[in-house]
């Protein structure tokens, strides 16, 4: 897809129409063609109209265009986004612009009030470069109003300078985790990444006593999420979680105006609940986060909403509720097709699992048809975690449905891609738990055999010692269920009390 596709398709049929009228107004000739070549994209068209509309000139004329209608469309959008952007740091920005035009007209008592006013909501979002602005204004212009003591204004600013400065320095670090983060998931590095958190904290002069802020929470919560993810060990940040908890409790008139990052920490306080097997507190935030979703006309619904469904069908699942989390996926699916693919890829990966909890393997068949894409597809767009899951359901899937020869065959590549990788990254029980899958494929009387029943039991009892998480329990509990000859959901329930006692 080239980039005027691109921008043309994130346009609703209002802009589409506003920028037809933008570019009218700004052709002075009848036969500028860029009108001609927007409404092509509409269709996809742009090779048919570049043969129709450009028959006497050359490629360059052609590419010229391009450009222009390039340039045009991302000086529309960037205009359009301003007049529509109604959000409280846009109000501030204007406020401040404002204000220096009055001062420049000698309004001064007009332009200090429209800073106050600026401050005021500044202060309630805790936005301390708008702040840094607004107070660096004031000093400007401080021999206006002599009244005010400029000791004062100067003291605040030296104050919002040091949380300015600790932002700057948290966002610095954040930034370097998040890349490292992204290396680890999408090209396989190799970090260790206990060690890296430790050293990028040190290198940034980046405190966890320092007075948190909702983004700062935000950002320290992503990344203790994500470290626990990678080590399948979602009781390591528990202490972040109880302080977000605190936190929130404290600022509970002000969550309304951190709206998006509120949503992300309640998320991230739900998966923390669900991820250690602790299914009705889980529900519990999830309660607040819909809630939330709801708020300023559903702002945020669209972005948020896969992430909330996924969460509620994975707790009603586990509480025994199959059905309705079954009935949550998908429907979920079907209302939301326009949200980020890859939420849309959780959902269908979980549906997944379900279903082959309840042995309803046509189901299974037909949503994993949908994930067609390559292994190396989905390394880059989803991660290296998430792609070694859905490999492994894909080869639980086709021993369940007795496709012996793809699984073997899907096994063989497995091994090929994954093997050396997982074992560099001390996920040997990964490793062990195919090996197991394998002999039952090749063999699969051994599955009554006393020894084989009781590796595998202690196999489970030996992983119940390590991390706990309730993904890789519902792989054991597939496996065990196999062994004991029961029905691999009644078998994931009853594994639960022993996996998460009370």
């Amino acid at each position: 897809m080239n980039a005027l596709q691109e921008i043309s398709n994130i346009m609703n049929e209002n802009d589409k129409k506003a920028f037809i009228q933008y570019l009218s107004r700004k052709n002075k000739r009848k036969d500028a063609g860029n009108i001609a070549l927007f409404n092509s994209l509409k269709t996809d068209d742009i090779k048919l109209n570049k043969k129709n509309s450009l028959d006497t000139k050359s490629t360059d004329a052609y590419h010229a265009l391009r450009k222009r209608l390039y340039d045009n469309m991302i000086d529309f959008m960037a205009n359009r986004s301003f007049e529509n952007d109604t959000s409280q740091e846009n109000a501030i920005l204007r406020l401040i612009v404002v204000s220096r035009l009055f001062f420049e007209h000698k309004l001064e008592k007009t332009a200090f009030k429209c800073l106050a006013k600026a401050e005021e909501i500044a202060v309630n979002l805790e936005h301390f470069s708008l702040l840094n602005e607004i107070y660096l204004t004031q000093i400007q212009f401080a021999h206006f109003d002599l009244s005010q003591p400029i000791e004062k204004i100067i003291q605040n600013f030296k104050a919002n300078k040091k949380q300015l400065e600790y932002e700057e320095q948290l966002n610095l670090g954040y930034a370097v985790l998040r890349r490292e983060l992204a290396a680890i998931y999408h090209e396989s590095r190799i970090v260790d990444f206990q060690a890296l958190i430790k050293n990028t904290i040190e290198t940034y002069g980046i405190s966890l006593k320092q007075g948190l802020t909702f983004k700062s929470l935000y950002q320290i919560l992503f990344i203790a999420n994500e470290y626990a993810s990678i080590n399948n060990n979602f009781s390591l940040i528990q202490p972040f979680v109880l302080k977000s908890y605190r936190f929130i409790s404290k600022k509970a008139d002000l969550t309304n105006k951190h709206l998006y990052y509120h949503i992300y920490i309640l998320y991230f306080i739900a998966n923390f609940y669900f991820r250690n097997g602790q299914f009705k507190e889980s529900l519990s935030y999830l309660n607040s986060l819909f809630t939330q979703l709801n708020n300023q006309s559903g702002k945020y619904y669209q972005r948020f909403c896969l992430r909330y469904f996924l969460l509620l069908s994975f707790n009603e699942n586990y509480l025994g509720n199959f059905q309705k989390a079954i009935e949550t996926a998908e429907k979920s699916l079907t209302l939301n097709k326009k949200t980020d693919p890859n939420d849309s890829n959780d959902i269908r990966l979980m549906l997944i699992v379900f279903y082959i909890q309840q042995n309803a393997g046509r189901n299974a068949v037909k949503e994993m048809a949908k994930l067609n894409h390559t292994d190396s597809w989905y390394e880059k767009k989803m991660g290296m975690d998430w792609t070694i899951k859905k490999c492994l359901v894909e080869i639980l899937l086709h021993v369940q449905e007795e496709n012996t020869e793809l699984a073997i065959s899907r096994i063989k590549s497995f091994k090929r891609r994954y093997k050396k990788y997982l074992l560099t990254v001390n996920e040997e029980r990964v490793v062990q738990y195919l090996l197991f899958v394998e002999q039952y494929v090749l063999k699969p009387e051994i599955i009554k055999t006393e020894k084989f029943q009781k590796t595998i039991e202690d196999f489970i009892i030996t992983s119940q010692n390590g991390p706990k998480d309730i993904l890789i329990m519902s792989f054991l509990a597939w496996l065990l269920a196999k062994v004991r000859q029961k029905p691999i959901y009644e078998t994931t329930l009853n594994l639960l009390t022993t996996y998460f006692p009370a």
